[in-house]
């Protein structure tokens, strides 16, 4: 079975426009801890902690809770994420000001340096976030997402290593698809990983239940493919 080289979902995230490098991006974030997850932790000036408290203020004279304040910049957060991912990265952080404990802050993190190309950070963010709750699904299936992108990466050069970042791919693709059956990212990427691993019976399996459930990310690129490799069943 050929293995399949590209998928929309592995590349989506870097297609929509990457205006700044990640390299330009870390020599940017030494002055600007706007860029920094929490903050970079940094202590603030006077000026910062009082813009800080006006928009806890703002946001709760419009009867918003805390915690409700931060989800809603984190929906923005993302977004933004494939417009201009400066803004993205400043939206989750105000999320993390308004509620520290919102565990999706993670998610939000993560998502900024998956998309800067940053893997290795990436990961740590979304492990940061399991470490507090380990049944976030959506966080599980990007920290899976970047195990998978690693898998694709590794392929050419390094089978074995491939073959273990596809591996645990499938172990936490399947571990969020125990926490919520109807998540149509989840399924499709565990097809995918099933395609890939030449497991036609769970390749389809997944295949379908994410058909059922719409199939939205299921790109026709895929469809052939899958058809081509393990049939029509």
């Amino acid at each position: 079975m050929k293995v399949f080289l590209i998928i929309y979902f592995l590349i989506s995230v870097q297609s929509f426009g990457q205006l700044i490098t990640l390299e330009e991006w870390n020599k940017e974030a030494e002055t600007n801890i706007r860029l920094l997850p929490k903050y970079g932790l940094v202590t603030k000036t006077p000026e910062q902690k009082a813009a800080d408290n006006n928009l806890i203020a703002d946001m709760t004279s419009k009867g918003l809770t805390r915690r409700q304040a931060s989800n809603q910049f984190i929906e923005v957060g993302f977004q933004y994420l494939y417009k201009d991912i400066k803004i993205a990265m400043y939206r989750f952080n105000q999320a993390y000001l308004l509620d520290s404990t919102n565990v999706d802050i993670y998610w939000g993190y993560g998502g900024v340096y998956a998309a800067l190309g940053d893997l290795s950070r990436s990961k740590q963010q979304y492990q940061i976030g399991l470490s507090k709750e380990q049944n976030n699904t959506r966080i599980l299936t990007d920290l899976a997402t970047c195990y998978l992108s690693e898998f694709y990466s590794l392929n050419e050069s390094q089978p074995q290593l491939a073959k273990n970042k596809l591996d645990t791919a499938v172990t936490l693709f399947t571990k969020s698809y125990q926490f919520d059956k109807t998540n149509q990212n989840t399924l499709f990427k565990l097809s995918v990983c099933y395609y890939n691993k030449q497991d036609c019976d769970n390749a389809q399996r997944y295949y379908k239940e994410c058909l059922r459930l719409g199939g939205a990310p299921i790109t026709e690129e895929y469809k052939k493919s899958i058809i081509k490799a393990c049939g029509k069943k």
